[in-house]
């Protein structure tokens, strides 16, 4: 017997969405929590976008592995998240990952070449 990754998603994921369908509220906070975290992210991301300052040979290349990284959530989310159900939800939640993975790396570079 062979899963693939739509079988596997769908048993992670099938909680969530019995969960969401339930009632109108607990839609709504799915949404709600993906608006706040996709606004907290991209405050994050700017933020320390604008800290690091204008661009040289040094933050291009920060810059550069911030991308980088930004990529590599959306597709391994794309991988991970189901594409049957719930995709605009999804859709919200794999880009405020990715913008929150990109902030992060962002804070971290600037707390360690800037701070240190």
């Amino acid at each position: 017997m062979t899963t693939n990754s739509t079988e596997i998603s769908n048993a992670i994921f099938e909680p969530l969405r019995s969960w969401a369908e339930q009632s109108a509220g607990n839609w709504n906070m799915l949404i709600g929590s993906g608006f706040i975290l996709l606004i907290i992210a991209c405050i994050l991301a700017y933020a320390f976008y604008k800290k690091i300052g204008d661009e040289d040979e040094r933050t291009k290349q920060i810059s550069l592995n911030s991308a980088f990284i930004l990529l590599c959530v959306v597709i391994f989310c794309d991988i991970v998240f189901p594409k049957d159900y719930m995709w605009q939800v999804f859709f919200l939640f794999k880009y405020s990952f990715a913008i929150l993975a990109a902030g992060i790396y962002l804070a971290v570079r600037y707390q360690k070449d800037f701070l240190s």
